[in-house]
């Protein structure tokens, strides 16, 4: 089953994972930079329009752990957070991670592989989530995920160009 939204293709290999995958028109190092380094992925990860992303911490080690938080901007009182460990650092190529919501929103926690590959200057991106079951992973789905990750990469797209 496919679900694409903009350029971002998503497949479910199976009752429990969802496939992203998004080409970038930048070389590899650039876009790993843009998903490890805290600056960085500030300036785009940070949801829809309206929200913003204060906390971005990445200890880049197996063993070390990365904790987001968003923030809406009109009522900072509305906020939620992920975060996990990474448990394998490939420079410029993969990393894999786990990844589980704080509060309220924690339904478990997923194992992310993330990996980069380029061809001809241009970067695919493919993230392989793995959910604990198949509920959580058609949750994560109809929480309007899909539509997220493109936003991020259409707001990376520019960013990385120049």
């Amino acid at each position: 089953m496919q679900l694409n939204t903009g350029k971002l293709q998503v497949i479910l290999p199976s009752d429990c994972e969802i496939l992203v995958t998004r080409e970038l028109a930048a070389p590899r190092a650039l876009v790993y930079d843009a998903h490890t380094k805290p600056e960085m992925v500030k300036r785009w990860l940070y949801g829809p329009d309206g929200w913003s992303m204060p906390v971005c911490e990445i200890d880049l080690r197996v063993g070390g752990r990365y904790r987001y938080v968003w923030r809406n901007v009109a009522d900072a009182s509305r906020e939620f957070a992920s975060g996990g460990v990474f448990r394998e650092v490939v420079s410029g190529e993969k990393l894999v991670s786990t990844e589980a919501f704080e509060g309220d929103m924690n339904q478990g926690e997923a194992l992310n592989t993330l990996t980069f590959t380029e061809q001809k200057g241009k970067t695919l991106v493919s993230l392989l989530m793995r959910y604990p079951s198949k509920e959580i992973r058609d949750g994560a789905i109809a929480s309007g995920m899909n539509d997220g990750i493109e936003m991020g990469y259409a707001r990376l797209e520019p960013m990385i160009a120049t």
